[in-house]
């Protein structure tokens, strides 16, 4: 497998979904940022890859702190330059619409689309705006931008206003992004996971995990987050995938509960 070039982005990158494409982008031979708001597992993981990724602290909301990152990753890919994002930061609140103690608060609403939309997108413009400038590869390729939704945009549960309506917002931008960027050879892409075995998983018991999996036609379990990295590596070396959102969910389709 040919060896990738140039540096990465992986907004949460510290943790689950977002290590796992870090570790993976990293064995392939590329300089890897690990954007996340947690310094100590982010330096950890960092330290741990032996010079390929450098972390910086970034709150996707923050376009400072975004610009910090994308010139970081600048800096590391040297004349190769910025290549890709993986953008895997978000939120996941549970909250009906009208509970015991009244309306969805406005705040909780606000804050998952902030984050999981508005914070995806701001990383996602400024490094955009970066690859532009890049020299093309063999397939004119200057960079690829690979978003996380989830299943809850398409299969949203009782609780999951908030999640479900930032995700779908993501889905929604993927097909524009791509028409935009195409004249410039950035390809926009977005994975949909279902359940996976990611640290928000770990705490639930047994049982529930157990209950989760077997929710999942095939296979009957949880995904794992290598799983998921294994498919943005797919679609770094496949130039074809563009505008387009691929459910990674072993054909699982979410109850009302």
């Amino acid at each position: 497998m040919q060896e990738l070039t140039g540096s990465y982005i992986v907004t949460g990158g510290a943790s689950g979904l977002g290590e796992a494409c870090v570790r993976a982008l990293a064995g392939r031979g590329a300089r890897v940022v690990i954007a996340d708001l947690n310094a100590e597992a982010g330096e950890s993981l960092a330290g741990s890859l032996e010079g390929a990724a450098r972390f910086v602290q970034v709150d996707v909301t923050d376009a400072s702190q975004c610009q910090h990152a994308v010139d970081a990753a600048v800096e590391l890919a040297g004349d190769a330059g910025l290549r890709g994002l993986v953008g895997c930061a978000g939120v996941a609140p549970s909250m009906k619409v009208v509970g015991r103690e009244g309306p969805h608060d406005l705040g909780v609403f606000g804050k998952a689309v902030g984050i999981n939309l508005v914070g995806l997108f701001n990383m996602l413009r400024l490094c955009a705006a970066a690859m532009v400038d890049n020299a093309p590869d063999a397939n004119g390729q200057r960079g690829v931008l690979v978003n996380t939704a989830s299943i809850a945009a398409q299969d949203g549960q009782i609780g999951q206003c908030a999640y479900a309506a930032s995700k779908a917002g993501v889905i929604g931008l993927t097909l524009p992004a791509a028409r935009e960027l195409a004249r410039h050879g950035v390809r926009v892409m977005t994975i949909a996971p279902g359940i996976f075995d990611t640290a928000m998983m770990a705490g639930f018991s047994d049982e529930v995990r157990e209950g989760l999996a077997k929710l999942v036609p095939f296979p009957p379990r949880l995904g794992d987050p290598t799983e998921f990295a294994s498919l943005v590596l797919h679609i770094v070396d496949n130039p074809m995938l563009n505008g387009e959102t691929i459910r990674l969910d072993g054909a699982l389709r979410m109850s009302a509960r």
